[in-house]
């Protein structure tokens, strides 16, 4: 058997972690038809198939996976050797939800970024993001999905509370005492998309059941449903970090406080390959340590 060129296995292993020929091409600047040729070639030179192709992506074979372990370890370390040659200014590529990037993660970054750090953010959904992530054209996201990438590991690193929230004056016109759907079902939502997801969660959590109510106010930045519901127009649920400052000055006010509200749970993603890049391995360790530090969300 010929000796294994550095260049099909590297091929070979961003396809066994991305688990599709399109997205590996994606994360090596190579062209579809040049990364099935490198996979094929090395399936020739194994003398054994390596992946079972599917609809959408590819499947690793038991072989596949025995490969991967053995070589992935050495070419991870090979990636740190000649990371730690690229220039210092390299920009590190970040995703997150726009609101908590830019509430919660940007004042923490502040410090890295006096310090010379080059950054570039995308702001979207986690689907989306995570798949950006595993391609290669981001290096870290914050994520209330847990990836199940391979090549991808995830921190546990903040808990986001949700609360049931009106501005002062629209409470006053609710009955004393506790807070149900039944005394919310005239009162205007404002809500996040017409599906009603973070109110759906709230209310199968803390009520039993689903919202009866439609949405009459849809707003798809949770910032501007913070501001109509600041402004009176109706009653949303929020997360608890954005609406920290508004409880506190007294322009919004709890309307429900459960023993158990609901909570997602946030991950810092990475690419492990993304890690040998000093910039990116500084911007998780920075964000770890500021997360452990921080307020409860």
């Amino acid at each position: 058997m010929s000796p294994l060129s550095l260049d099909l296995l590297r091929t070979f292993l961003a396809v066994h972690r991305t688990g599709s020929i399109t997205a590996a091409a994606q994360t090596l600047g190579l062209s579809q038809p040049a990364v099935t040729a490198q996979v094929k070639t090395l399936e020739a030179t194994l003398d054994r198939p390596l992946f079972d192709r599917l609809p959408r992506g590819v499947a690793p074979t038991p072989a596949a996976d025995e490969l991967a372990r053995r070589i992935a370890p050495a070419l991870d370390a090979l990636d740190e050797v000649a990371g730690s040659e690229l220039p210092s200014d390299e920009a590190v590529h970040l995703g997150g939800p726009a609101e908590f990037l830019c509430e919660v993660v940007m004042p923490m970054l502040a410090p890295l970024v006096r310090d010379g750090l080059r950054l570039r953010t995308t702001l979207g959904l986690a689907d989306d993001l995570l798949a950006d992530l595993a391609a290669g054209r981001l290096d870290l996201v914050l994520s209330t999905i847990r990836p199940r990438v391979r090549g991808v590991r995830a921190d546990p690193v903040y808990d986001e509370e949700f609360v049931l929230v009106a501005a002062p004056s629209l409470a006053a016109t609710l009955p004393p005492g506790r807070v149900g759907p039944k005394e919310l079902a005239a009162v205007p939502m404002v809500a996040y998309a017409e599906d009603l997801p973070i109110v759906r969660r709230y209310w199968r959590t803390v009520f039993g059941r689903r919202p009866s109510m439609a949405a009459q106010v849809v707003i798809p930045d949770l910032r501007g449903v913070l501001s109509a519901v600041r402004a009176g127009t109706g009653v949303s649920v929020l997360p608890a970090y954005l609406c920290r400052r508004d409880l506190a000055e007294g322009t919004l006010v709890v309307l429900a406080e459960p023993a158990e509200p609901p909570i997602n749970t946030g991950y810092l993603a990475v690419r492990s390959g993304a890690l040998a890049r000093t910039a990116v391995a500084r911007v998780r360790a920075h964000l770890l340590e500021a997360f452990r530090a921080a307020p409860p969300y």
